[in-house]
């Protein structure tokens, strides 16, 4: 590599990336990270951008509040990251595709193409470490079509249709294709091809089949001058590679791009996910491990339940890391939310929770793993987290991350549906805490 390709490498971030949650930020973020770019997460808009970095993942919380308002900050994470010199441009959503009828993927997609002066781009949320898979533009989870995978029950987004390019057009009044996978197992010759074939038809937006990582490298490498490219965090394995044949990016970085500090300290795991993966998570951890269930009811009564779950903690900090958690079956969400409404249950778990994130604090926790996308996004903002440096994987879509601020945190975000079965233990472990090694017996409230 030339000095000037040193240069150019430390001068300014390279990819620019907006993300529709928290933890599917840090699950973008993970993906760069392993592909040797240096990456910084930032909690909204950034105050003081970033330095020495190949990569910047904006996250937002925009996947569920009303449209204009999702577009609106979308554009203005844009334009701060046209700002910091970026020279492509991510919008990260789930790998379950969560939307509505009403958007916001294909309506924030839209408003960024304007943006860029761009008239194409493609859909991908593939993830084939965690089973989403798409062939012939219908998503599978596992062996099961979206619709059957219990995404159907999903209390904001349920997702009743398999198919994405319907789903998708109903989001936007350009055209949506398809690029099915006979293109896409040809490699990225055929996938270029069939992208300027798309263009000349007047396709905005199309959806890209893959069933291997593999694909997704032939189909990262095919979109290397698209201004904007969308998906889930699986696409962005063959973004990097594009930049390192471009003499912008230094392979000896590799190495280097997951390091963090060590940080000490206490240690506690929050969930508020109802996910079915986190739900098994926490029914592994409660066969040995203290764990305190918040009712979601109480806390509408007025009764001290953040206090109660702050002295649970203060019980068992100094010999393992306690439990807090809301996760509960889609039946019991449902209950809740008939008997509270739908946004005041979630939003009463959320802001217990980030109290409760606020005290554990207080008490010398220093490491937290949390569950949720919304629960994750609830509590670093209850932290005063701005940014984060993200280093190794624990489980697939799920790095380790260091704060950057005065008081460093240790922190692992986990969307609810990621994560093996023993995700709290090895992301505890990760973290810095070799207490978990060690079973202390079964605890409850």
């Amino acid at each position: 590599m030339s000095n000037s390709h040193d240069t150019n490498h430390t001068a300014r971030p390279l990819l620019g990336c907006i993300a529709d949650d928290f933890t599917g930020a840090t699950d973008l973020a993970n993906m760069l990270v392993r592909e040797g770019m240096r990456t910084v997460q930032t909690i909204g808009i950034a105050t003081v951008a970033p330095t020495d970095v190949d990569a910047i993942v904006v996250a937002l919380k925009s996947r569920t509040i009303p449209v204009d308002q999702a577009v609106a900050e979308s554009l203005a994470a844009l334009a701060w990251l046209q700002q910091q010199g970026c020279r492509q441009f991510f919008f990260k959503y789930c790998s379950t595709f969560d939307s509505t009828p009403q958007g916001n993927i294909g309506q924030v997609t839209d408003a960024l193409l304007n943006a860029l002066g761009a008239d194409f781009t493609i859909a991908c949320p593939v993830f084939p470490e965690t089973g989403r898979t798409l062939y012939r533009g219908h998503l599978f989870i596992n062996n099961q079509l979206l619709n059957e995978s219990g995404m159907q029950n999903h209390p904001l987004t349920p997702m009743t249709d398999a198919n994405l390019v319907r789903v998708l057009q109903q989001q936007t009044a350009g055209k949506v294709g398809l690029i099915g996978y006979p293109v896409v197992a040809q490699g990225i010759a055929a996938i270029a091809a069939d992208i300027a074939s798309l263009r000349q038809q007047g396709v905005r937006m199309a959806i890209v089949d893959a069933l291997e990582n593999s694909d997704l490298y032939a189909i990262g490498a095919a979109c290397a001058d698209l201004p904007l490219v969308t998906g889930g965090s699986g696409i962005a394995l063959g973004l990097p590679g594009n930049f390192i044949r471009a003499g912008l990016l230094s392979v000896s970085q590799n190495n280097q791009a997951s390091a963090l500090p060590t940080i000490d300290g206490l240690s506690a795991v929050l969930a508020g996910s109802g996910s079915l993966a986190t739900n098994a998570q926490v029914t592994h951890w409660n066969i040995t491990r203290p764990s305190f269930c918040i009712d979601a009811l109480a806390v509408a009564r007025g009764e001290p339940v953040v206090a109660n779950a702050l002295a649970f903690a203060q019980k068992h900090l100094s010999l393992q890391a306690p439990l807090i958690y809301a996760t509960t079956s889609s039946e019991q969400v449902k209950q809740v939310q008939a008997e509270l409404g739908v946004e005041r249950a979630g939003a009463l778990i959320e802001d217990t929770l980030a109290e409760i994130a606020k005290g554990l604090f207080a008490l010398g926790v220093r490491r937290f793993v949390i569950a949720g996308g919304e629960t994750s996004g609830a509590v670093v903002k209850a932290l005063n987290v701005t940014a984060l440096r993200i280093g190794k994987q624990i489980d697939p879509g799920v790095p380790a991350t260091a704060s950057i601020g005065d008081v460093p945190l240790a922190l692992a975000l986990k969307s609810g549906n990621f994560g093996a079965v023993d995700f709290f233990e090895k992301a505890l472990r990760e973290l810095g805490d070799d207490r978990i090694q060690s079973s202390l017996g079964a605890t409850g409230q």
